[in-house]
């Protein structure tokens, strides 16, 4: 349902623009002209794309919880991509696209993204009802996975019921699990380690699986269900997966080839970014236009990382303490470097670095060396993050933003191992359009 729900928004998109575009062409031009014949074509399909990419960033169709939010965000997007086609056309200084197709697209889809809002939200209650999952697995798993189910996850689950693998294997001929599954309606069972090692428990399940109900290890519900690999599992499933950037020789290149290509783009708003920045920087934000700080990159070499300094002008800390870990409203953040992390413009000064070789586009954020130290000496398998160049933005990133301290550090690597673990050129895809919906607010933090 939420794929029927996206796929009609981008129609609904597509048939706004080039219906009032076919209108204005035969009916409200004078003269006439043929539309499909004229430039003006090529530069509606381009502001399909442009009315697409910002109602994703919206969230759109299928984040928003309400019939009210879906609104306010559909408003917000439609704006947004009118005032963007907007501008370009005043720095071109030629009307590609009549305000009659610009403003009149963005009106007619306000409702329609709302409708689509409807389907999807249909779509979402459907799913949360079919995948009611039972565990089978030690009280420890339990606690983890109810509180991972509050995070952001890929697929609606509910937890509808557990048990140990020792209750739910049974004796004689009493089938426990079995009984389990039918109380509570359920469709899904995941078995931890365990419950994995147990014949009576297999047994059951397969018994189960053939009258349609699912069966997942813990780690591919974690994989399929959240987008992550659950903690006890990671350093046993950091042996069992190739990443591509090491293992596959084409990924690799052409992914330096797209990072290149990205880079040298986005050093054209980096480098308009600058006056405007340090003119603020006068009045808001006194101090050093940018921050330099040592983090740990591919093959754990260190490197200096850029941004625009949003924090108070502060005396560096002495060589190897690095500074404190950052909260999401520190207090040493500036009322004009709030404005800058709030945009997420303080972070394009580091296109300098994906142009270097240091950074990627899309990878684990690098880290400063003191925390590598700690946490590698409590996490023995960390160090694989270092196995690939770091990134600029990443899937952890836009599931659940900051790392404040050890446990957050350790929730966001469960989330680098799954990017390690499904890498590809899709995949970083999608954690680009996932970044767009984390700098527009309607997606990022899983907290």
């Amino acid at each position: 349902m939420r794929r029927l729900a996206r796929l009609l928004s981008f129609l609904g998109a597509a048939g706004a623009v080039l219906g009032l575009s076919k209108v204005h062409a035969a009916y409200v031009a004078d003269p006439p002209y043929d539309f499909t014949g004229s430039s003006r074509f090529a530069w509606a399909l381009a502001y399909i794309v442009l009315l697409w990419v910002a109602g994703y960033g919206f969230g759109l169709p299928d984040l928003p919880r309400s019939a009210r939010a879906a609104a306010l965000s559909a408003v917000g997007a439609s704006l947004l991509a009118a005032v963007g086609v907007s501008v370009i056309q005043l720095i071109v200084g030629d009307a590609l696209l009549p305000r009659f197709v610009v403003f009149g697209a963005a009106l007619v889809l306000v409702p329609w993204q709302v409708a689509m809002n409807a389907l999807a939200r249909r779509g979402r209650a459907r799913g949360e009802d079919r995948d009611r999952v039972v565990l089978v697995g030690d009280p420890e798993e339990l606690e983890r996975l109810r509180g991972d189910l509050r995070l952001i996850p890929e697929r609606p689950a509910v937890l509808v019921a557990h048990v140990e693998p020792a209750a739910a294997a049974g004796t004689g001929d009493a089938r426990p699990l079995i009984d389990l599954v039918l109380e509570h309606a359920a469709s899904l069972i995941v078995l931890d380690r365990g419950a994995q090692a147990d014949a009576e428990v297999v047994g059951q399940a397969a018994a189960l699986h053939e009258s349609g109900v699912r069966v997942r290890t813990l780690v591919q519900f974690y994989e399929e269900w959240l987008g992550k690999l659950p903690v006890g599992e990671l350093e046993r499933a950091s042996l069992f997966f190739d990443i591509s950037e090491i293992h596959r020789v084409r990924y690799a290149r052409v992914k330096r080839l797209v990072d290149l290509v990205l880079g040298v783009l986005g050093l054209v708003p980096f480098l308009l970014a600058v006056p405007v920045v340090w003119l603020v920087n006068l009045t808001g934000n006194r101090g050093p236009l940018f921050y330099r700080q040592e983090r740990v990159g591919r093959g754990g070499d260190t490197f200096e990382i850029l941004k625009f300094r949003t924090m108070k002008a502060e005396p560096p800390p002495p060589p190897g303490e690095g500074s404190a870990w950052t909260a999401v409203d520190d207090p040493r953040i500036t009322r004009f470097g709030g404005v800058l992390r709030t945009t997420h413009l303080d972070e394009l000064p580091q296109v300098v670095n994906i142009v270097r070789g240091e950074l990627s586009v899309v990878g684990p954020r690098p880290e400063q060396p003191r925390y590598v130290t700690e946490l590698s000496a409590r996490l023995p398998f960390y160090g694989m993050r270092h196995l690939v160049r770091p990134g600029l933005t990443g899937w952890a990133q836009v599931k659940y933003g900051y790392a404040g301290d050890e446990r957050d550090a350790l929730e966001k690597l469960q989330y680098e191992f799954f990017y390690l673990r499904n890498q590809s050129l899709g995949f970083d895809v999608r954690v680009l359009g996932r970044t767009v919906r984390s700098v527009l607010g309607s997606e990022g933090k899983g907290r």
